[in-house]
């Protein structure tokens, strides 16, 4: 049974491998929207598996006359335009190296200003206004191209999703510079063509228009048909990123077809899976890929159904295609809500057929990743303690817990992972240990004791006082031991070191050991300082550089492998963290992760100021610890002067004096500098802290104690370099094959 004649309106149900009545509930919803004449017809194609349906029904015209839907009627796709043409073509020329997605959109429009990356405009986080302004009067391709490039973003880069045309128009005009082709060209070549979308394209010909859905009158009282209905791509000749494209069901069907079976000879299916999932900031609460929508105030389509790892697109004009991967369905809405008079709205129509096409093939809300938002969540990076609540402590059910925390250990929301473990299902937390400065990261001493966690009643063992590991007794009685501590990116930092020998007593007790992961604060793409050691110590638990840019699950990884351990590591990884974020762009709250780690500034200038903490004062006993420093016999004003003329890159001496009310030069008037970052991305602390020293050791040979550097570089020889009168640049030069190397060892390593 093929073609069914149910009432005076046109009414066409194609239905191959499955029973009518399976599609009762979905045919209803579109029924009931043309008899209430919004809109006047529609086309409705659903595939999930073997189950195919084709729903036409109602008008394709009602002006000047009414002309009958058909299967085969053409439409203004409008916005689909933005991932049926324009999409595809970039990524095309990014599979063909002709556009990165992390460059700036300048390399390839020059005129633009800076910092909006391909990225940005691909997930709608550039900052740009919806639209471009109508005002002044303009018309034409380059005034389009022109007035977009010279709009005034309303905030900078990546901080918030705002739908904008203008991403579009600009991606647009890139695939013309690029390709030496104009888009609708080099879609049709690259992506129409081979997908045999005989029915789709830009500027449809004159014998297309019979076949056409008209949307509305223009401003001249002419009714558009065959004719862009958006207004900008209209002034702009009609070939524009964002809108412009003209389109069948039968082809989005093609088309959809072509990215289920994973790019299917146009695109790679690595790029497929890259588009198609999350590319928005993690702090950005609404999730976006490539052009797709995932999960925004622009969902309806995916209904109430559909699982947040489907995706999809609308267009103004009354269209939409919605994709669900994980059951192989899609469903493509076509209809003219805007005809005859613009006034129809399928808004909640979009929602009312993504839901009965769920129902119909009986789609499982579970069947797609674990994405999807409480409306009371705010948009951040996840650590390893946010994803395994998300997935309900699955990982430790059943299991007795040894866990090594402190004050650094919580959620996104400051919930304490001791408190989350203590009360999660299936979960026996039986004890505490506690790294340097103790469970609550309050005391700044050598040593420190065993006690009793007051909230849980739980014994807390040290790690930093008689023993510095879990002995076998202690793991008697835990199947596993957990390890939850925000570290700080520096090796002389003594939490990755208790790690390392936390990991190294569970591999001997067979005891499998979870690292939390969290992000590294200050960034995971920046390598800094020597990456060999003298000799193994707390503050050098491994052959690792001063700034090893990993998280400390990477880390683990790494020592595991690199020393044998056989240590049974599994790692609940960060989710939403990219390598380049530093902290404060995670949308995570800080904690101090020990008495003097105040600050991201503190953390970042961390691997070279701390450097120099036993031979001079670093700012403990201050308000800002690692951001000045000095000594009693320093001129201030000086020593600024000779650390500016260095000219050293992102950072700026400012001389002062202060008094110190803890650790070296307690009480003592001292001279010194503060230190300004002026860029983050400029500034290598090390190299900072090397060059203090050098200068420090130049000016005041006989005070500055240059000999108690050595305590955290671990590298007498450069040291001794410098009390030779060697440059600093020379000393810092000479870590760059070891460097190197370390960037390759850890390339292995590396989760995100």
């Amino acid at each position: 049974m093929r073609f069914i004649m149910l009432r005076p309106l046109t009414f066409l149900l194609l239905c191959s491998f499955a029973h009518a009545d399976e599609f009762d509930p979905l045919r209803a919803v579109v029924s009931k929207a043309i008899a209430k004449g919004n809109p006047a017809g529609a086309v409705l194609w659903l595939e999930s598996g073997d189950k195919k349906l084709t729903l036409v029904e109602g008008q394709r015209a009602l002006v000047p006359a009414k002309e009958a839907m058909t299967e085969d009627t053409v439409f203004d796709a409008a916005s689909l335009t933005k991932v049926v043409a324009t999409l595809p073509s970039v990524l095309i020329l990014m599979e063909q190296g002709k556009i990165e997605l992390e460059a700036e959109a300048r390399r390839y429009i020059p005129e633009m200003r800076a910092g909006i990356t391909v990225r940005h405009l691909l997930t709608h986080t550039s900052g740009f206004r919806p639209g471009i302004p109508k005002e002044p009067e303009w018309s034409g391709y380059a005034a389009g191209i022109e007035r977009a490039i010279a709009t005034e973003p309303d905030g900078p880069p990546g901080r918030f999703f705002r739908y904008s045309d203008i991403n579009f128009i600009l991606l647009g005009e890139i695939v013309q510079r690029v390709s030496g082709m104009q888009l609708n060209e080099f879609a049709a070549q690259h992506v129409f063509q081979p997908l045999h979308m005989d029915s789709t394209r830009f500027l449809p010909p004159e014998e297309w228009q019979p076949r056409i859905a008209p949307t509305e009158k223009d401003d001249t009282g002419t009714m558009l048909r065959g004719v862009v209905h958006d207004p900008t791509s209209r002034k702009m000749g009609g070939v524009t990123g964002h809108a412009g494209l003209f389109t069948t069901a039968g082809d989005l069907a093609r088309y959809a077809h072509m990215i289920l079976a994973g790019g299917a000879g146009v695109l790679k299916p690595e790029t497929v899976k890259l588009m198609t999932a999350p590319q928005t900031p993690a702090t950005v609460f609404e999730r976006r890929g490539l052009g797709w929508d995932i999960d925004s105030t622009f969902s309806r389509p995916r209904g109430k159904i559909f699982p947040v790892g489907s995706f999809g697109h609308t267009g103004f004009t009354g269209t939409s295609l919605w994709l669900d991967p994980a059951s192989q369905t899609f469903v493509i809405f076509m209809s003219s809500r805007l005809h005859p008079d613009g006034k129809g709205s399928v808004r909640d129509l979009y929602e009312e057929i993504g839901t009965a096409a769920a129902k119909c093939v009986k789609i499982i809300p579970s069947t797609g990743p674990p994405w999807p938002r409480d409306e009371k969540e705010m948009p951040t990076v996840l650590n390893g303690i946010d994803v395994l609540t998300r997935r309900k402590f699955a990982d430790l059910k059943g299991l007795r817990i040894g866990l090594i925390t402190n004050q650094t250990g919580i959620d996104a929301r400051r919930h304490s992972t001791i408190d989350l473990l203590a009360k999660a299902p299936e979960v026996k937390l039986k004890k505490l240990f506690s790294p340097e400065h103790g469970i609550r990261g309050e005391l700044d001493q050598e040593k420190i004791s065993n006690s009793t966690d007051k909230k849980t009643g739980l014994p807390v063992l040290s790690l930093y006082g008689t023993q510095r590991a879990p002995t076998q007794e202690q793991l008697a009685d835990v199947d596993a031991l957990v390890f939850d501590i925000q570290d700080i990116g520096c090796r002389f930092y003594t939490y990755i070191g208790t790690m390392r020998l936390c990991m190294e007593s569970a591999a001997k007790a067979k005891k499998p050991f979870y690292v939390l992961d969290r992000v590294n604060p200050i960034g995971g793409l920046q390598v800094e300082g020597p990456a060999l050691i003298d000799a193994e110590k707390p503050t050098a638990t491994h052959a690792i550089p001063l700034r090893h840019g990993m998280t400390a699950g990477e880390l683990a990884a790494m020592m595991n492998a690199e020393r044998a351990m056989q240590c049974d590591l599994k790692v609940i990884p960060v989710e939403g963290w990219q390598r380049h974020l530093l902290f404060d762009q995670t949308g995570l709250p800080w904690i101090n992760p020990s008495p003097n780690m105040r600050s991201l500034n503190a953390a970042l200038l961390y691997p070279g100021i701390g450097l120099l903490e036993f031979s001079i004062t670093v700012g403990r006993g201050t308000d800002t610890p690692f951001e000045v420093l000095g000594a009693p016999y320093v001129d201030d004003l000086r020593l600024s002067y000779e650390l500016n003329k260095l000219g050293l890159p992102g950072v700026q001496f400012t001389p002062i004096r202060f008094t110190p009310a803890a650790s070296v030069f307690k009480g003592e008037p001292c001279g010194g500098v503060r230190m300004a970052i002026t860029d983050r991305t400029a500034l290598n602390a090390v190299d900072v802290g090397i060059a203090i020293a050098s200068t420090l050791q130049r000016l005041y040979p006989k005070e500055f104690k240059l000999a108690l550097v050595d305590t955290l570089l671990n590298r007498a020889a450069s040291v001794n370099e410098m009390r030779a009168g060697g440059s600093w640049k020379k000393i810092v030069a000479a870590w760059a094959t070891e460097s190197q190397a370390f960037e390759t060892r850890r390339e292995r390593f590396l989760k995100y």
